[in-house]
């Protein structure tokens, strides 16, 4: 078992990570201020971006629910690894050599984290079957891609391969390059029988699943030849590393595409998101053999920044009864979007690669660009079911479709659709209008019914989420609460105070612009006394940082190691809270000025003490002291008269 990672090593990793090319693997970050930039929060769903990163001070913090640290906390909170895993992946990453306390030299293959072991083993995979694509026994594989019109030149863009014939052709490449039969197993590429385990995909043609960092963590397989009597399409199980719930297909390609444009693109099947792309829709992604979920939304918001209503999605599905099912489920789960939500379906049925083949990469561009609204295509749906030639008909419809209006939001979308539904079913406007209000008010929509369901799942996930973290403040729970929660020691500054507002302004420069400090300004601020004690406290872990830390990367976490548990969040918070400048030259003048007026307001305390001692002292018994106290006094005035003219230029 190896020891403790050496705390400078440790340090040299934090040193070396680019935070924000990190934090870019799965959050679409946008400017935020001079070395800041902000992103809707990859730990908790929210609807506009709370979560800011400050890269120059390797800090991050989420206004929403909390969450805050370096780029080690980061990436064990994505990756759900412990500390040593993740602080090994990364200097493995960087090209560091780790040394051990205790003379130890870092874990062997067997200490290898297991979920890395998965991710080693579906890396090789990936290649054995991209490798196999070119053997003579692939020649369906290929015929098949080439008759979907895919080029050799498109497969390799998608990494397609093949899975040879036989039982255990991945399974002795994987033994020979070290796994064990009972790592194998956990992969999920690989079946038990009476004899062990055999290859679970045989003779197929392969898909890839990557996750959203490009690793690849599951596999989809299209059967080829006759005698194969399993499923058309046969997908990885769930493991440590794939949720199905929690992957699309094709968005390691897709995903800067769809932060650029804030537009997704959701069909059906792994062929679908080739032809797409191939043709020019780059923000195309598929499910893997599961539903459009909560968990998939999640990630689309977090990528087209779903805020405002500005970005879109859109929905491909086959125009049969199962495709029109898919649709109505996604719409359904709308309501989690604030993104404007489509459907189109292609003539005839086809999807998106039958498009293609029979028709070109321009009618692929037209099926996205003819989308309908999803609203649209849900009303339309349920008007199929009613024969509107008789009153009982259009009666029946216009209760079905009322609530569906009455449960779109925008107020200035519902009277539009109002008349839309009015003239779909030959009804008089007012009493369309009366329907829908009615439903509205008195009936529950699916959209709410779900709304309400998913904020009963969030409530229960940040309870579970909440006691799981050890005293990581609830998700959801604004911030100033989570304080006075987790640290009755140390109340939430009330900054109408002028003083208390101007020691965070401090403490905000010291946190996130260290260097702008000369030594002087250090060894005053080592002096000042802050009034408000979460202040104070952190004044305190500044201190005992400055003697040891070496790195502006590695300044805030090292603050953060010297304050009490209940306050590390607050110090995250003041590293990425935005200053008022907008240039390197405001900047400069921001910090100056405002570590000016903190000395300022060192010395106006300093001058109320001495004049109380004046007072109470009778100059007369002591002339010399009284004196010196006036000398003091006037030495005190001067500088900081000095520090005023100097902000004042």
């Amino acid at each position: 078992m190896a020891g403790l990672i050496k705390r400078e090593d440790i340090d040299a990793v934090r040193e070396r990570a680019d935070l924000r090319e990190v934090v870019e693997q799965y959050v679409t970050l946008k400017g935020a201020g001079i070395g800041s930039w902000k992103g809707l929060c990859p730990f908790h769903d929210e609807r506009s971006p709370s979560f800011h990163i400050r890269p120059g001070v390797g800090t991050f913090h989420c206004f929403g629910c909390g969450e805050s640290g370096d780029v080690i906390a980061f990436l064990m909170g994505m990756d759900h690894t412990s500390f040593q895993e993740t602080v090994e992946k990364l200097a493995g990453r960087l090209g560091i050599e780790l040394r051990y306390e205790d003379g130890g030299k870092g874990p062997d293959k067997a200490e290898i984290g297991r979920r890395q072991r998965l991710l080693d083993a579906h890396k090789i995979a990936d290649e054995f079957f991209q490798a196999a694509l070119q053997s003579p026994e692939a020649q369906t594989a290929r015929e098949m891609l080439t008759g979907r019109g895919f080029t050799r030149e498109h497969a390799a863009q998608f990494s397609v391969g093949y899975a040879p014939k036989g039982w255990d052709n991945l399974l002795k490449h994987l033994r020979s390059k070290g796994f064990s039969d009972e790592e194998l197993t956990e992969t999920g590429m690989f079946s038990s029988g009476g004899r062990g385990i055999y290859d679970r995909f045989r003779g197929r043609l392969m898909w890839p699943i990557r996750n959203m960092t490009g690793n690849t963590v599951g596999f989809g397989g299209r059967h080829l030849y006759e005698d194969d009597k399993g499923p058309k399409y046969l997908n990885s199980p769930e493991t440590a590393i794939y949720k199905k719930s929690q992957v699309l297909y094709g968005i390691e390609h897709a995903k800067r595409h769809v932060a650029k444009q804030r537009q997704l693109v959701v069909v059906e099947g792994y062929t679908d998101v080739m032809a797409c792309h191939v043709a020019g829709v780059e923000t195309a992604v598929a499910t893997c053999g599961t539903a459009f979920g909560e968990g998939h939304i999640r990630i689309a918001r977090r990528l087209i920044s779903d805020e405002g209503g500005a970005g879109e999605v859109i929905f491909t599905f086959d125009g049969d009864a199962a495709g029109q099912q898919a649709a109505l489920k996604a719409f359904k789960e709308d309501h989690m979007f604030l993104a404007k939500t489509f459907i189109a379906v292609g003539p005839e049925g086809m999807d998106p690669c039958d498009i293609r083949q029979h028709r070109g990469d321009d009618a692929v561009r037209e099926l996205i660009n003819s989308k309908t609204p999803l609203f649209e295509f849900a009303i339309r749906a349920k008007l199929r079911e009613f024969d509107l030639n008789t009153i009982e008909g259009r009666v029946g419809a216009l209760r079905a479709t009322a609530p569906i209006v009455g449960a779109i939001k925008d107020p200035a979308m519902r009277p539009a659709y109002t008349r839309e539904l009015a003239g779909w079913l030959g009804a008089e406007m007012d009493d369309v209008t009366r329907a829908v209000a009615y439903a509205q008010k008195h009936q529950p929509s699916p959209h709410l019914e779900a709304e309400k369901a998913s904020a009963n799942s969030q409530n229960q996930s940040n309870q579970r989420q909440g006691n799981q973290r050890n005293g990581t403040p609830n998700q959801g729970e604004p911030a100033g609460e989570q304080l006075r929660r987790s640290a009755p020691g140390y109340p939430r500054p009330d900054t109408r105070d002028p003083a208390v507002l101007m020691e965070r302004q401090a403490l905000e420069v010291i946190l996130q612009h260290p260097t702008h400090l000369t030594a002087e300004q250090w060894e005053e601020i080592f002096t000042v006394r802050f009034t408000a004690p979460v202040h104070q406290a952190i004044h305190d872990g500044v201190r005992i940082a400055a003697a040891s830390a070496s790195d502006p990367r590695n300044w805030v976490q090292a603050v953060r190691d010297e304050v009490p548990e209940p306050i590390k969040s607050f110090v995250s918070e003041l590293a990425v809270t935005s200053l008022p400048t907008n240039s390197d030259e405001h900047l400069e003048k921001y910090c100056q000025s405002i570590l000016n007026r903190l000395v300022e307001l060192k010395i106006t305390h300093q001058k109320a003490n001495l004049l109380g001692r004046l007072q109470r002292m009778d100059a007369s018994h002591n002339p010399e002291e009284h004196q010196a106290l006036n000398r003091e006094l006037m030495e005190l005035e001067r500088r900081r008269r000095s520090l005023r003219e100097a902000e004042w230029g």
